[in-house]
């Protein structure tokens, strides 16, 4: 069907020039024939001002050149009324039929072609797209044609396109259809528009423009009604919560020396200094050299690990002690932040109360971030009293606690926390059991991957059961629950219950409910913004990704627009935030997934390379694992990584910096990297890629030069 349309666009446009039909839409063509046309439609108007809306449809249809003498005939015969209705419809429907050819024939290679590229301008288009499209149909100066054309290679929907069209070409119609009256006198199309006539049509371009910033302001009108804005503020940006994204938006703010007031109310660091990242990781470390003694036997070595649990808890809290440093009010102070110690709460959408040791203070801020982070996720589960239950949270202070090892914990979960912690406190002497609610672990991470690691927790020791669910608990010294599973029904005695189930907003005790702000769910535009544009929210809190390298990524985001939003804000980039799971081994991916490039109808294809194969990996004894690289059709555009190796999360780096800055496989291909490392692997996917796009006809062509000088 396409080639039918191709052909009798190239025949029709080929017949309009083989035999110069365009000469007879020239300006002085269609000055030349008026009289004639003129006696023409006095006699049979019907007639002629059909066939004039035919004619201008198929023209503008096929982008031939011709449109405006004969906008200007059609108003010399028929006059302002009859001559814009006639006009203003051809003129759209030959648009349209122009805008619809293009989106046939070439919107769906092009998107395949260029599927990043593409997305971004769609997503542009759906929330400006109509603004866009008015303004430039106002203003001569842009051809039209063109605009038919690349608008129909967007995601605009054609009705949207052809009234806004109808809509946007009014003015200029009206205009060279009232012109067209004194056709006879007018020496070229150029004198119908004079240069005040210009600026009129760009001043009415910019009427999308002027509406959408007195919208805003409306908008902010009735946000803000009943509120007073002060009349000067304490500071030009208050930070509420100290974690990372709290961090990294008062360093910013610093940096560029506008003054920040950061306020916390318990540890500085958050949740990943203190009951996160920096405590899961150490305890991590201790287990995986277990497991290296334990396994030491096939390098030839013998022994075996004695576990002193108290010893290794100190040892956690003494790498949180040697990074607390990096996240102390010295260091910030230091930095030009005002660091405040206590617990915030919004008096107004400007003003916040601290409370500080029995004390209470009020600031007012221009801009306010909240960076509250986000709390374990707990069930209410009937006869098992709250003494026995943990989260991540409450875990290190029960584990530090201890002189020795708790004999036994169940695990309710099956996300990296749920793994990572089930796997550590495994290989330190602990039992594991964990509640599995679905059949496997790890569901966002392609299903390989997470077997991989499950038969690891398998062949550790850890119990798993899938497709569970307490139905009965009851508490005496341990909890005893009682699960139904997949493969029958088990009662699980531990002496605590960890819930791992994912973690939710912590907006409690702020104060924004008696503002009339909705807590029960975060919501926030493409620019951070909550319900006052002037109050940004990042990190857990915000979402979508609760890692700390996300928070820092956002918080750039929110003090930089909160700074500086009235001449520029940018829209949050969420396409190449890195994921790390640190079990053993680990998982670690970036950019899209084979299920997201499936909903974007972007074909795709995928290159791997076994980590059996790699020498480094061989020499370490952990040659298990794999790279699999997905890239555009044809392309060596990288799309997205994963990787399942005991270092996943440092093997991702250069991938994460190729798609960054737009380095397809080949350049990849060519980096020397030192022999033998684990960084090989990276080189050695690419080299994967190179084969299977290898240049046939090139290297016939070679088998034949080389076989030839052999027979020379």
């Amino acid at each position: 069907m396409k080639k039918t349309v191709i052909a009798l666009l190239v025949l029709a446009l080929a017949a309009a020039y083989h035999f110069d039909l365009t000469s007879y839409l020239s300006f002085e063509a269609i000055r030349g024939q008026l009289d004639n046309a003129r006696a023409e439609a006095a006699a049979e108007p019907l007639f002629v001002g059909f066939l004039l809306f035919g004619i201008y449809t198929a023209v503008t249809a096929l982008s031939i050149p011709g449109a405006v003498p004969l906008t200007l005939l059609t108003g010399a015969i028929f006059g302002l009324g009859w001559g814009t209705l006639i006009v203003s419809f051809a003129s759209t429907l030959g648009a349209t039929l122009a805008f619809l050819v293009a989106r046939y024939l070439l919107r769906a290679y092009l998107e395949k072609r260029f599927g990043s590229t593409f997305n971004k301008i769609n997503a542009a288009m759906e929330g400006e797209g109509a603004r866009y499209l008015f303004s430039l149909r106002l203003v001569p100066l842009f051809p039209f044609f063109l605009i038919n054309l690349l608008m129909g290679l967007t995601r605009i929907p054609t009705l949207k396109f052809y009234w806004i069209s109808q809509l946007g070409m009014l003015p200029g119609t009206l205009v060279y259809v009232n012109a067209g009256s004194s056709l006879a006198e007018l020496e070229s199309p150029a004198g119908i528009l004079s240069l005040e006539m210009f600026l009129a049509f760009a001043l009415i371009a910019l009427l999308p423009w002027v509406s959408k910033w007195l919208l805003g302001w409306m908008d902010g009108r009735r946000v803000y009604k009943g509120f007073e804005r002060p009349a000067k503020f304490d500071t030009n940006m208050a930070v509420i919560g100290a974690g990372a994204g709290g961090l990294v938006s008062s360093y910013i703010a610093a940096a560029v020396k506008a003054r920040v007031t950061l306020i916390e109310g318990a540890e500085m660091g958050g949740d990943c200094l203190n009951r996160g990242c920096v405590p899961s990781k150490a305890l991590i470390r201790a287990g995986s050299v277990v497991r290296a003694i334990e396994s030491a036997e096939k390098f030839g070595i013998k022994g075996r690990a004695e576990v002193d649990f108290p010893a290794v808890m100190r040892q956690v809290r003494q790498v949180i002690a040697e990074v607390e440093p990096h996240d102390s009010v010295e260091r910030y102070s230091g930095l030009g932040v005002d660091c405040v110690q206590g617990w915030a709460r919004f008096v107004d959408p400007w003003t916040l109360e601290i409370a500080q040791q029995g004390k209470v203070s009020r600031l007012t801020a221009e801009n306010i971030v909240i960076a509250t982070g986000a709390k374990p996720r707990q069930l209410s589960i009937e006869g098992l009293v709250d003494e026995l239950t943990l989260t991540s949270d409450s875990l290190w202070d029960y584990l530090s606690s201890l002189d020795k090892a708790p004999e036994h914990l169940a695990i309710l979960g099956s996300g990296p926390v749920a793994i990572e912690l089930a796997q550590a406190l495994n290989r330190l002497g602990v039992k594991i059991t964990l509640v599995v609610r679905s059949e496997r672990i790890l569901k966002r991470e392609p299903a390989e991957a997470a077997e991989l690691v499950q038969a690891q927790l398998q062949v550790e020791g850890v119990e798993m059961l899938f497709g569970a669910q307490v139905t009965k608990a009851s508490s005496t010294e341990r909890a005893v629950l009682t699960v139904h599973h997949a493969t029958g029904e088990s009662q699980v005695i531990a002496d605590r219950v960890l819930f791992a189930l994912g973690r939710e907003a912590s907006m409690a005790g702020l104060g924004l409910e008696e503002l009339g702000v909705d807590t029960s769910e975060v919501r926030l535009n493409d620019l951070l913004q909550t319900h006052f544009p002037h109050i940004y929210a990042v990190g857990d809190l915000a979402g979508p990704h609760q890692f700390t390298h996300a928070a820092a990524h956002q918080a750039w985001y929110a003090s930089v627009n909160a700074l500086f939003g009235k001449f520029k804000s940018f829209k949050v980039d969420y396409s190449l935030i890195p994921r790390v799971t640190f079990s053993d081994p680990q998982i670690a991916a970036v950019g899209m997934t084979a299920d997201e490039a499936e909903q974007r109808s972007i074909d795709y294809e995928v290159t791997r390379f076994d980590l059996e194969e790699l020498d480094r990996a061989i020499a370490e004894g952990e040659a298990r694992g794999y790279i699999e690289v997905m890239t555009a059709s044809g392309s060596d555009k990288i799309l997205g990584v994963t990787i399942t190796a005991p270092e996943a999360g440092d093997l991702l780096g250069i991938f994460c910096v190729a798609m960054r800055h737009k380095l397809g496989l080949n350049k990849l291909l060519s980096v020397v990297h030192a022999y033998p490392t684990m960084n090989e692997a990276s080189k050695y996917v690419a080299g994967n890629w190179k084969r299977a796009h290898q240049p046939e006809r090139l290297l016939k062509l070679t088998r034949w030069w080389f076989n030839r000088r052999l027979k020379a």
